[in-house]
This record gives structure tokens, sequence and C-alpha cells, in this order.
């Protein structure tokens, strides 16, 4: 098995034919880096013309040329940078783009399973943040990563050149900041990366969350506080950054004052060497070159510091994609059949989604015939929308069959798996884009006439007509949007523009009010004519007449039949049928209720329901 790339390599795996700028990049940050160090040799021998001559006039030109030089030195290496960020900037940008598209391209192959468990929240701070991250560190720190290198070789020698002693003074602080570094970044603390992250995604996910349901939030008058798992979120972040900054505060602290303060071990042994000898001048040459190079070695310590939190940032960034990159799209099949029929058969299945120990459908089987209406009915979390799911592989079985015509779903072509089948969900999702372009999507090939025909099939003629640009009015755009049976409406006319042999109904009707749900239920009457239909509902009546109801629980089929041969029964579905009849009377008798008591205080303003008229 090869073992995958990680941090740096597997970034420049993205990087295509850009490597090679990454890597100049690298190369003329690394020179400059040492051409860098110049001036502060040029700045020395200044000095050392200056103390040399002493007590007679230095030499001008000598003075000027070394000035010259400084100056020289400063512009190429600043020169030599900008074009290293140049060139890794211009790979930074391509390599984060090639991120992007790859995990975009990838998750479109991924089953519709994948998004029940990653919401849009998670996967937009996943593919756009870390990519973004990834960015930063290539453009910014990884030119600097070669500064890091080369500069503290440079300065070892150099320190050691002139005077060992004062050179190993030196190296105390930098020792004791590298003893500081290792203690912020190394052992569990390199583990943090991934928990900020990690805190970061919970709560990227909350405030997507939180921001769709404002008008919830507003309607009832609540706080972010009813959004339990964002409020969490929070406080999660806000404990693990305090705890990580209340551990990180003692070695910070000692690496800001050792790297700080290195003039604090270099002048006590300055006035201590230079009682033992007989060359001041000398001495005080090396020694004033040890003063104008601490600054650059504090600098150094710097740079290491934040370069190394970044790699740590920017490899985890690539692990988070690659965790996206890994999810394994549904295999297509070797030797793909064809379906010729419309019977549906589930045998003997068993599935259990990933990180679940328990079966969320145990050991199922039942079947629909062609033009026969089966209606899945049970408790939330029973396993319907699961079992739904299983017949266009939005999911696969872990064990049993799922299959039309006798032909397992595994062994149909996806796309010919997905003509075979029609949708219509709880949560409608529409494009920002015309209607006739979100009708259209099921369908692109759909003449306008065959697009208006769904139309009026699906009950959408109101919707159409009650705006100025009719069909090719925009959702989204200059804040039209569609009530939630609008938007079921339009998602029953795909649906009948595609006009599949099989359509899978799942709580279709769950955000319609009545005069919606009566337009609905006509739509239904068109889409499922004929067809083979699995119907979900949590609204008993609109299942009545279903052809056979399934009733669910713990993920088992625990009753099956008719409606009045399961009322008859005194079961499950009896029960459910009972607390539905309930709900509808409460209802009733609480709008009528709430009619008499306006009645009642309308009459009171009018003067009609005083105690001297009655």
């Amino acid at each position: 098995m090869i073992e995958k790339k990680e941090g740096l390599s597997r970034m420049m795996e993205f990087a295509g034919k850009y490597k090679f700028l990454t890597l100049l990049a690298f190369v003329l940050s690394a020179i400059s880096a040492v051409l860098a160090l110049g001036p502060f040799v040029c700045l020395w021998f200044v000095a050392r013309e200056l103390i040399t001559s002493l007590p007679k006039a230095p030499n001008v030109m000598e003075l000027s040329f070394y000035g010259w030089c400084a100056v020289f030195l400063a512009v190429i290496s600043m020169l030599i940078y900008f074009i290293a960020l140049m060139c890794s900037h211009i790979s930074a940008f391509r390599i984060a783009r090639n991120m992007r598209i790859k995990a975009i391209h990838h998750i479109v192959k991924l089953p519709l399973g994948f998004f029940s468990s990653n919401n849009t929240g998670k996967l937009r701070k996943v593919i756009d943040d870390n990519a973004g991250l990834t960015e930063t560190f290539l453009a910014h720190q990884l030119p600097d990563l070669a500064g890091a290198i080369v500069s503290p070789i440079a300065i070892f020698v150099l320190l050691f050149i002139f005077d060992w002693r004062l050179g190993a003074v030196c190296l105390i602080p930098t020792v004791i900041g590298v003893l500081c570094l290792k203690k912020l970044m190394g052992g569990e603390k390199a583990d943090s990366i991934e928990k900020y992250q990690n805190a970061l995604e919970e709560m990227s996910n909350g405030a997507v969350e939180y921001i769709r349901g404002i008008p919830v939030v507003k309607v009832f008058q609540q706080t972010v506080f009813s959004f339990k798992s964002f409020h969490d979120s929070i406080n999660k972040y806000s404990k693990f950054a305090s705890s990580y900054a209340a551990e990180c505060q003692i070695p910070m602290t000692i690496f800001t004052v050792a790297v700080n303060g290195a003039f604090a071990f270099l002048i006590p042994v300055g006035i201590l060497v230079i009682k033992n000898t007989s060359d001041y001048k000398g001495f005080l040459l090396d020694f004033i070159f040890y003063v104008l190079f601490t600054p650059v070695s504090v600098n150094m310590l710097t740079k290491i510091m934040k370069i190394i939190e970044n790699i740590m940032v920017a490899k985890e960034a690539v692990k988070r994609i690659d965790a996206i990159l890994d999810e394994k799209p549904l295999k297509e099949p070797e030797d793909p059949q064809k379906i010729n029929g419309r019977r549906v058969s589930f045998e003997h299945v068993t599935f259990t989604y990933p990180g679940n120990t328990s079966p969320t459908v145990d050991d199922i089987s039942f079947s629909i015939s062609e033009g026969e209406t089966i209606a899945l009915v049970g408790a939330s979390g029973s396993g319907k929308s699961t079992v739904a799911g299983l017949i266009p592989r939005f999911f696969d079985v872990n064990k049993g069959n799922v299959k039309i015509d006798d032909v397992d779903v595994r062994d149909v072509l996806k796309k010919d798996l997905m003509d075979k089948v029609s949708f219509v969900f709880q949560n409608t999702r529409l494009l920002k884009a015309s209607i006739l372009e979100n009708i259209r999507i099921a369908k692109p090939k759909a003449t306008i006439d065959e697009v208006l025909e769904a139309v009026r099939e699906a009950q959408c003629s109101d919707i159409i007509e009650k705006f100025p640009e009719g069909i090719n009015t925009v959702i989204g755009g200059k804040g039209i949007y569609l009530s939630g049976g609008e938007c079921q409406r339009i998602a029953l006319a795909r649906a009948i523009l595609k006009d599949s042999p099989i359509v899978i109904l799942d709580e279709a009707t769950a955000f319609a009010d009545p005069e919606n749900e009566s337009q609905i239920q006509k739509a239904f009457e068109k889409l499922t004519k004929g067809k083979t239909v699995l119907m979900i509902a949590h609204r008993l009546s609109t299942i009545c007449g279903a052809d056979k109801i399934l009733v669910m629980a713990d993920g088992r089929i625990k009753e099956q039949g008719k409606h009045e041969e399961l009322l008859k029964e005194d079961g499950i579905y009896a029960h459910m049928w009972k607390e539905y009849g309930r709900s509808i009377s409460w209802k009733v008798t609480k709008k009528l209720d709430e009619n008499n008591d306006s009645s009642f205080k309308k009459s009171k303003r009018l003067g009609k329901g005083n105690d001297k008229t009655s």
C-alpha cells in the first residue's frame, strides 16, 4: 500500500505545471535571506573603520564604499525577495484553485446520503477556508521558510568567526527560545490545530443554521440560546481558546523575554572579558558586531515560530480537504444491467449509518408492484426516509438487496437509475435561477410547451401568473421568494416533467398550508398515475387510499395492510390514527375558540355585548 503524502509534499501534488514556481520561490528566498545579512556585516566594517582610525579622521572613501555596499545588498535582497513572492503567489493561487476544483468535482460524484451528514456550512468551511489557508502558507510563509532554514546556518557561522565566547553567549537565548517553541508547538500542542479547526467548523455549521432560522427566531421572539448547538459551539470554542492561551502563557512569556533579552547575557560577559584582554579595540569591534547581530537572531526566531505554526495549520488544512477526497463515490457496476419494469423489492435489507452501532433499517422485506402505491408511516427516526433513500442509492445496503425489476440497484449505472426515479422531498431545494430553469433541470432538453404543461398539471399556474415576468421570474432575485407550499408545487412540476416510472414522495406536504395542500394533492394525482409510488407522510389523511401501508418502528416493519385493515388490528397504526384525529380535533376546536373570542371582542367594541343590551 502506497503511503499517502502529507503537508507540503501533498500540496505540491495540486500544483501541476506550477510546481517549479514554488521551488524557484524557495531558492530565491534563500538567496535573499543570505544577502540580507550583508548590510549588517557592512555596518560592522564601517564601525571598525571609525574605531581603528581614531584619533585620526576615517577614510571617507572606504566608509562610502561600505555604505553603498550595504545599500546595494539591501536593495538586491529586497528585489530577489519580491520576485520570490511573485512566483510563490502565482503558484499558491493555482494550488488553492486546484484544491477547490478537485474537491467540488469530487463531492458531486458522492452519493446524496453524504450530504445528510455534511451540511453546507461545514463543506464550505472545509473546502473554501482550508484552501485559503494553504494559499496563505504557500504565498507568504513558504518563502520565509527558506530564509528560516538558511539564516540560522549563516548566523551560526558568523557568530563564531570573531569571538567564540561572545558567540556562545548569543546562543543561550536562542537555545531557550527553541526549547520554548518545542513546549509551545510540540507533543500534545500539535493536536491543538486539529481541535481548533474542529471548533471553527462547528461554529460555522451552527452559524449557517442559525442564519437560516432567523425568521423563526424573530416570529417566536427567541434568542440565539434557542439554537442550542450554535450556542454550545461558541462556548466550546471559547473554552478551548481560553485554556490553550492559559497553557501557552508561561512558555510564551519566557520565549519573548529570552529572545529580546540577549543583551542581558551579552553585556555582563563583555564586561568580564574586556577586563582580561589587552586588545581593547579589537574586542570592542567584535562586541559591536554581536550587538548589531543580536536583533537578527531575535527576528529569525520569531519568524521560525510563526512559520512552524503556519506549517501546522496548512498541514491540517490539507488533511481536511483530503478527508473529503477520501470519501468514496458509489461504485459503478462492471457489467451494468438495464431496467425495463417498475417493480421495486426489498429483500432482507439491513443498513447502518457510518459511525452508528445499531442498524437504522433492520432486515426488512417488502415489494411495490408496478402501478402500486405503498405508504411508509412511523415515528421520527423509525427508518422511513432511509428506506426511501436506499432505492436510488443515496446509500448502499450493508446486507440484503434492493431491486428494481429483479435487478439489484447496485448493478445499474447511476445515470440510468436516476432516470427511473423521481423525488419530492420534505425540504425542497430551488436554485437561484428562473422558475423555468428550476423546472427544466429535471429534463434539460424539454421544450417550453412541455414545461408549461408540467406547470399546469402541478397546479403552479397561479404561481406563474402573479409575477410580471411569469415563468422567467428569478427565484431569490429582487426579493422574490416562494412559500414552502409553492416550492413543493414547483418540485412536483419537476417530477411531472421528468416522468419517471418510480416516484418517491418524502413528506411532500410537510410545509404546505391547507390551500397549497389541496393543490399538491391534485398534482399528486397526475404525478402518480400509473407509477410505482413509495410515499412517506406524517399526515395520515394523505395516505388512506394507499394500496398498502407499512408501519415502521425501530427500523423494522411492524404492521402492514390497507387503512381499514390496520384500524381493525388496533395496533400501532390504529393508535397513530387516533392521535392524529385528536390533533385535528384540537386544531379545529382551537380555531373555533379563537373565532368566537374574536367575535366576542368585536361585539364588545361595537357595544353589542354589554349587560344592558343583553
